[in-house]
């Protein structure tokens, strides 16, 4: 059974950083994909970004240039969250996806103040 532990997060003024970290256990094949998302009260789960099993990123464009993702180590993977704005202000999700295998984190709040 896959299982996504995520850690990072928490409150950052405007203009600041935060970093969020996942790791992901159990019965993974490659290809697989791992990524980010986020979701308010009043909106649906977007992608943030992701990053393949071959290095293939992706980004939702208004934090291209912003955040950055990278894999630190087989299934480990970071998202680097520079210039913060106050609608980055979510709850973020990490997901992993391979073969059948569609897994999420509990999610980490991350709040940005003005």
């Amino acid at each position: 059974q896959v299982q996504v532990v995520e850690s990072g997060g928490g409150l950052a003024q405007a203009g600041g950083s935060l970093q969020l970290s996942c790791a992901a256990f159990g019965g993974i094949q490659i290809p697989y994909t791992m990524g980010w998302y986020r979701q308010t009260p009043h909106s649906q789960r977007e992608l943030v970004a992701t990053i393949t099993s071959s290095g293939r990123t992706n980004y939702l464009p208004s934090v291209k240039g912003r955040f950055t993702i990278s894999e630190n180590d087989a299934l480990k993977v970071s998202l680097q969250m520079n210039s913060l704005v106050p609608e980055d202000t979510a709850v973020y999700y990490c997901n992993i996806q391979s073969g059948t295998a569609n897994s999420w984190g509990r999610g980490t709040q991350v709040t940005v103040s003005s």
